[in-house]
């Protein structure tokens, strides 16, 4: 059997939500204007707010790409990641050391995610993970386009207590043996995945994690900093806004 870690990715791995930076990113390079992005971004902030599910809100977010093309959506990803690249400060570097040490110890790399494909894969590529549990938005067969849903299968969306069972099923088609593997996560909702491994570590100050964490013996890493502002695309045939992004 082999060993596996298994790392969240917003404000674990990288220092921002990935969701709401790509979300800025793709609408101003097809030309929306700034404040659709902020409206957006109040409303998931709102249903936090209230208490709506991590569930829900991810669900939520995915309805923003009903009608988006597929492969112009990969596009914009690619782009994305590499301006995330550019501007520096995309990764949170004490647990990207982590990884690196686990990869030359030839570990298996598992990202572990609610974001999804088009945006982890790039991303993958470049840390050289060797696999992604993620949600998944359900495309059209016929025009390859976004249905606004995720797919009918288990593990749907890839939050809270999906991850540890996405893990589990993962490590057993994979003859990983998690008793000798390491998980890392920064927010309560990682804390199924935390409990799947014999060795975790939580990622930052979340109180409930630190006091788990005390509990269970979990390794510890720094939160990640904040994220570095993001220059925004120029739609075709537009002019660039001075604003920046900044989560």
């Amino acid at each position: 059997m082999t060993r596996a870690a298994f790392f969240d990715v917003d404000h674990t791995l990288t220092t921002s939500v990935g969701l709401f930076r790509f979300l800025s990113y793709w609408y101003a390079a097809t030309g929306r204007p700034p404040h659709h992005y902020v409206r957006e971004r109040q409303r998931f902030k709102a249903m936090t707010a209230a208490g709506i599910r991590r569930e829900e809100t991810n669900r939520a977010y995915f309805g923003l790409y009903t009608g988006a093309d597929r492969l112009e959506i990969d596009r914009l990803a690619r782009d994305w990641f590499r301006a995330e690249l550019t501007a520096g400060g995309h990764f949170n570097e004490p647990v990207l050391a982590a990884l690196r040490e686990h990869r030359a110890a030839g570990d298996l790399i598992v990202l572990v995610s609610g974001s999804f494909p088009a945006l982890l894969e790039p991303l993958a590529d470049h840390l050289g993970a060797h696999h992604i549990l993620c949600s998944e938005p359900e495309t059209d067969p016929v025009t390859d386009t976004y249905t606004g849903r995720l797919v009918r299968s288990p593990h749907q969306p890839m939050i809270g207590r999906a991850k540890a069972d996405a893990v589990r099923l993962f490590a057993a088609a994979h003859r990983v043996d998690l008793a000798a593997s390491t998980a890392y996560g920064d927010h309560i909702s990682d804390v199924p995945l935390l409990e799947t491994t014999g060795r975790a570590v939580r990622v930052g100050c979340d109180p409930t994690l630190r006091q788990l964490g005390a509990r269970s013996g979990w390794g510890y890493l720094p939160g990640a900093p904040d994220p570095h502002p993001l220059p925004l695309p120029v739609p075709a045939g537009g002019v660039r806004t001075p604003e920046r992004l900044v989560p």
